[in-house]
């Protein structure tokens, strides 16, 4: 097992900062406008701004670990793998249940950041 973090992986923790800030900050201040750009026409901002403040968080999290040690990645590995994990089955399910089309991109991204994370403690564990 590694005792350093790849610099790969410190890359992908920083883009998934920026990743989430990008979206929760538009979906924090004005959800009802901006998941309506997405054809969302039925918009909670209770809920989506819940939504935001878990963007908020867990991007967060990864500006905060980007330049910890090994222990610090895996902590915060396993809370994305279990957040984009759960996200893809409640994407899944409202798909199902008629969410609109652009519920197909979205879990698209946590299908890759799903993935990603996976690779990540594939690389910190080798």
């Amino acid at each position: 097992m590694s005792s350093s973090v790849p610099a790969s992986v410190r890359n992908w923790f920083l883009f998934h900062f920026i990743v989430d800030y990008l979206f929760a900050i538009p979906l924090f201040i004005a959800p009802i406008w901006f998941l309506g750009f997405f054809g969302f026409t039925i918009v909670d901002p209770v809920a989506s701004r819940l939504v935001a403040a878990a963007l908020f968080g867990i991007g967060g999290a990864s500006f905060w670990v980007r330049n910890n040690n090994v222990e610090g990645f895996r902590a915060l590995l396993r809370v994305k793998v279990l957040w984009s994990g759960m996200a893809v089955i409640g994407l899944s399910l409202s798909l199902f249940e008629g969410a609109p089309k652009a519920t197909w991109g979205i879990l698209a991204v946590f299908l890759a950041f799903h993935a990603l994370w996976h690779w990540c403690e594939r690389r910190l564990n080798s």
